[in-house]
């Protein structure tokens, strides 16, 4: 047997092998030998011989009597020899108990090896699942972080547009205020009866003089371009403030006239004008109320 075919772990042939296997080839062909001639011997034909007187000038002979050849016995079957079953060989049987214990080693590796990647794979997933809570945890905390700072910027401007509201509604109450004070110096002064240089506390020339309303209203009408036109005689009633120069500082509707072409042409109006003319004492009142109608 060529080295290369026999198993890694086996151990080498016993010495004397060959010759113990030649002995018991011998042995069992003498024996078939033996059998065959036991069987056999008895086959050979029986020689029959006999007698007779002569009858008769030719000799002749007499036909054997017939005997009938009573049937051979059967040999009795001899007992098979027997075969020794060859015992086993302690190096094989060895050989064989390595293998297996390697086989069951690398089994057990495979084994090993198999439950390493499922516990890694394990790990793997619950590292993911732990990942995705924690994102989702951040998610749900910057939500929160933003809805809170949504509703603290939703009440500052509240009370931001609160306290805008009260001093708008302060300076509302204040320029209203002075448009009355302004309706009723400008009322005075059209029954006034004291001359320019006159003085005194009621009706005096200390306000706008009487023509002044009428050349401010000059001085702005022509600036003035509709789009379209305006049914009625609304008043759109404007404070103008002004420098010391009589240059227009700022305006305001304080009352509109219910049209919003109107309101927006008289404002367009006095942005344009930029500088009101002075009165007849060479002063620009700061703050003046006027109002202004399409057909007057």
């Amino acid at each position: 047997m060529h080295a290369l075919d026999r198993p890694e772990f086996m151990p080498p042939p016993p010495p004397g092998l060959m010759r113990a296997f030649s002995l018991a080839l011998l042995a069992h062909v003498f024996l078939v030998v033996a059998l065959t001639f036991a069987v056999n011997w008895k086959h050979q034909p029986d020689v029959v011989s006999v007698s007779a007187e002569l009858w008769s000038a030719v000799p002749q002979e007499a036909a054997p009597k017939l005997v009938e050849t009573p049937p051979e016995p059967e040999p009795e079957p001899k007992p098979a020899p027997k075969v020794e079953a060859p015992k086993p060989d302690p190096a094989l049987a060895e050989a064989e108990i390595n293998l297996k214990k390697e086989k069951k080693r690398k089994e057990d590796k495979l084994r090993l090896e198999e439950e390493k990647k499922r516990e890694l794979a394990k790990k793997e997933a619950d590292k993911k699942e732990a990942e995705k809570l924690e994102k989702l945890k951040k998610e749900k905390e910057k939500k929160l972080a933003d809805e809170k700072k949504q509703q603290e910027d939703k009440k500052l401007a509240q009370e931001k547009k609160r306290k805008e509201d009260a001093k708008r509604e302060e300076e509302n109450k204040a320029l209203e205020k002075q448009r009355q004070d302004n309706l009723k110096r400008m009322a005075g002064l059209a029954s006034a009866t004291g001359g320019a240089t006159a003085t005194g506390n009621a009706q005096v020339s200390s306000g706008p003089s009487a023509s002044y309303a009428g050349r401010i209203v000059a001085r702005i009408k022509p600036n003035i371009v509709l789009t379209s036109p305006v049914s009625g005689n609304p008043m759109a009633e404007v404070e103008v403030r002004t420098s010391p120069d009589g240059t227009i500082v700022g305006r305001k509707l304080l009352k509109s006239s219910g049209v919003a072409a109107w309101d927006d042409a008289v404002l367009k109006a006095i942005d344009k004008t930029e500088v009101l003319p002075r009165d007849v004492d060479g002063r620009v009142p700061s703050n003046l109320v006027i109002g202004f109608r399409p057909l007057d």
